[in-house]
């Protein structure tokens, strides 16, 4: 039982700081969004099917935890989506602002930390292919011309 904890939090500790604060956003914009529709402010008493509005961080959050570059960013894409919908929501009273307000800083929190992950990993890929062009450039210049 210790080792199982051990290896989990050296796996959790060997996480890139974003990864993780990425992770936690959209795990809490999930329960946010689910909790917000269902049963603290929903559309209709009892609740409402835009409960279901949370549903597609769930296809992010294990490709954001495994810090796959391709769900990164289309992820950092779909946020926008949450946080354009808690701007909007802000024109809202009593609890519905106050959510608003959690959706609008847990969507912007997660969208800096997607990208601020992706950062280095893009300006890798344009010194790498500048790279590529400087050699294949010396390598047309070295032929000799008929």
């Amino acid at each position: 039982m210790a080792d199982s904890q051990d290896s989990l939090l050296q796996s959790i500790e060997a996480k890139d700081k974003y990864v993780l604060i990425a992770s936690a956003a959209f795990a809490a914009l999930f329960i946010l969004c689910v909790a917000w529709e269902w049963f603290i402010a929903p559309l209709r008493p009892g609740g409402s099917w835009m409960a279901l509005k949370g549903l597609p961080l769930l296809f992010a959050i294990p490709g954001i935890w495994k810090a796959k570059n391709y769900t990164m960013q289309w992820a950092s894409m779909l946020i926008l989506i949450y946080m354009t919908e808690g701007l909007v929501r802000l024109f809202e009273t009593g609890a519905n602002f106050w959510m608003a307000v959690l959706e609008t800083l847990l969507s912007l929190i997660g969208f800096i930390a997607v990208l601020m992950y992706l950062k280095p990993l893009k300006q890798e890929y344009k010194r790498q292919k500048k790279e590529k062009e400087l050699q294949s450039k010396q390598q047309s210049d070295q032929q000799p011309t008929p």
